[in-house]
């Protein structure tokens, strides 16, 4: 189902909304700042065009307003700063718990050379922000008092320097339009580059293998990227460098103008005209600050609007994820475990037919061993997921000891399971930092010949940096310190040895299985099927087979 993610202004109220009153201390001491610095220059003026120059009572109130500006403006920045750190903290944590909690079906098909660029660069965009909204608001604040100046020395030469900021403020507005398409195309291009970063990390070994896909990855679609996003980059920060010189330029129009009124009709007063120049040239500087931070806001809503479509993508997060469980509570008794009547169908691709699992029944008793067996693409590690209670069924039932497993009770149901899929990930800390490592789990790790490289300190393994066979025996000793009633293995066999292959079906399986252990099997291992006491074959998503091996 397509999501309409909200806009960046939306998303950006959202996010500040628990912060407001922090905000709005520091955006109005910012005010009192940008106004005490305006207050500055109309006193530096008073005192340049009075003929006694600065009385004591002049200089009291020229240092009592520098100590305002100093101190509000200090204010305003730690209160900006803090609010700003709070900020990226919160979205951290908040799509943090969103990945975390997202059914799995949605981060399949999210892909994560889209999910890195977000949690990394796109928050990182809004955090440039956070730094430079102090700056952002004191200098709007100075350009809004120097106006307010300007008026009250002369309606006329006001209404000349409004104009021109006006058609400065359309310039900035028209390469907006056109900054903001580069800026966003050049986005879309960030993911397609990360996509190119992950194939040279993980396909490493495959690239130095092939020369042609190497040479193509980085003569053609590495460089090819990089370009593109240099010319986005480069044309739409040049739009709105353009549109910031040219605002820069009418400042000296305007006072050139003001001097050509002056020379044509003189008037007596001429602190006016000296006052109008002095803060004109002032507020250029806060002015072509405000300027220089457009691009940057920019960037940001095309960031605030990735955020928002990531909250969106997965704005229907599976209940109970995050919540706090109670150690205390004892685990559950598998008596059974059922698949009744159970379809699941995946979302189809153009071009192809989508494919359609089940319907299937299964029942596993406790302490038994289960083979499934088939061909690729046939559906086990579909059938894997929905035992594991990471796929919900679309049609039938998933119960343990006959009672169906709800959404409330489908995280409790999958801390009974003990995992090693054959794309799995091996943490290297363990669940209870406390955890001194068992003797009998000493004794797995010399019988598994990884002794002498691993070891357990503080709570986690000593490394992780092994051979593909040796972590997926790392994976093993894992699986049997969480103590959990049901093990799963997918292909846990595949990247082994002979002899590691056949101690794992014919010594390590049936030493689980006397553990009182209920073991699933994703095999291929045809000569070692006998182990099982039954298997399960698949073919096009469907049961084919099943038997209970002699």
């Amino acid at each position: 189902m397509s999501v309409t993610p909200r806009s960046a202004t939306r998303e950006l109220l959202s996010i500040l909304k628990p912060f407001w009153p922090a905000l709005s201390l520091s955006i109005g001491l910012g005010i009192v700042g940008g106004l005490a610095i305006t207050a500055l220059l109309t006193s530096i003026n008073r005192v340049l065009n009075a003929e006694g120059g600065m009385t004591s009572g002049m200089m009291l109130a020229f240092s009592a307003i520098c100590a305002l500006a100093l101190l509000s403006s200090i204010l305003s920045n730690i209160g900006t700063n803090y609010v700003g750190q709070k900020v990226i903290a919160r979205l951290r944590k908040t799509l943090g718990g969103r990945v975390l909690s997202a059914p799995i079906e949605q981060l399949e098909r999210y892909r994560t050379h889209r999910l890195i660029p977000v949690l990394t660069h796109d928050i990182d965009t809004v955090s440039d922000l956070a730094f430079g909204l102090p700056q952002l608001v004191i200098s709007l604040t100075v350009t809004l008092g120097c106006l307010g100046y300007l008026a009250t020395l002369s309606l006329p030469m006001f209404l000349v320097a409004a104009s021109a900021v006006v058609l400065g403020t359309i310039a900035q507005y028209i390469a907006r339009g056109y900054g903001m398409a580069g800026f966003e195309a050049a986005r879309e291009e960030e993911d397609l580059l990360q996509k190119h970063y992950r194939g040279m990390a993980e396909g490493a070994k495959e690239l130095r293998i092939n020369r042609p896909r190497r040479q193509r990855l980085h003569g053609r679609l590495l460089d090819e990227t990089v370009e593109r996003i240099c010319r986005l980059q480069v044309r739409s920060v040049n739009i709105f460098l353009t549109a910031s010189t040219f605002g820069s330029l009418l400042f000296f129009v305007v006072i050139g103008t003001a001097l050509a009124v002056q020379t044509w009709w003189p008037t007596s007063d001429r602190s006016v005209l000296s006052g109008f120049v002095m803060t004109l040239l002032f507020m250029k500087g806060p002015l072509e600050s405000v300027l220089s931070l457009l691009p940057l806001i920019s960037r940001n809503r095309i960031a605030l609007r990735r955020i928002a479509e990531l909250n969106e993508q997965f704005s229907n997060p599976e209940p109970y994820l995050l919540l706090e469980n109670d150690a205390s509570r004892p685990a559950q008794e598998v008596r059974s475990i059922e698949l009744r009547d159970v379809g699941y169908s995946y979302p189809g691709v153009p071009g192809s037919t989508p494919f359609r699992f089940g319907p299937v029944n299964l029942t596993i008793r406790p302490g038994e061993i289960l083979f499934i067996v088939g061909e690729n693409g046939c559906g086990k590690t579909t059938l894997i997921k929905l035992l594991l209670g990471l796929y919900t069924p679309h049609e039938g039932s998933l119960l343990l000891n006959g009672e169906e497993v709800t959404a409330q009770a489908r995280d409790d149901y999958r801390q009974l399971f003990t995992t090693v899929f054959a794309d799995y990930y091996l943490f290297d800390d363990l669940v209870d930092g406390e955890q001194q490592l068992p003797e009998e789990a000493g004794r797995y790790l010399k019988r598994l010949e990884i002794a002498h490289k691993v070891s357990v300190s503080d709570g986690s393994f000593t490394t992780t940096d092994l051979s593909t066979g040796q972590r997926k025996r790392l994976a093993l000793v894992n699986a049997w310190i969480e103590k959990r009633p049901v093990l799963v293995f997918d292909e846990w066999a595949a990247d082994q040895d002979p002899t590691f292959r056949r101690i794992f079906y014919t010594e390590l399986l049936p030493e689980l299985k006397r553990m009182g252990k209920t073991i699933i099997v994703i095999s291929h291992d045809d000569r070692y099927f006998d182990s099982a006491d039954q298997l399960l074959r698949l073919a096009g998503g469907r049961v084919v087979e099943e038997l209970q091996p002699a």
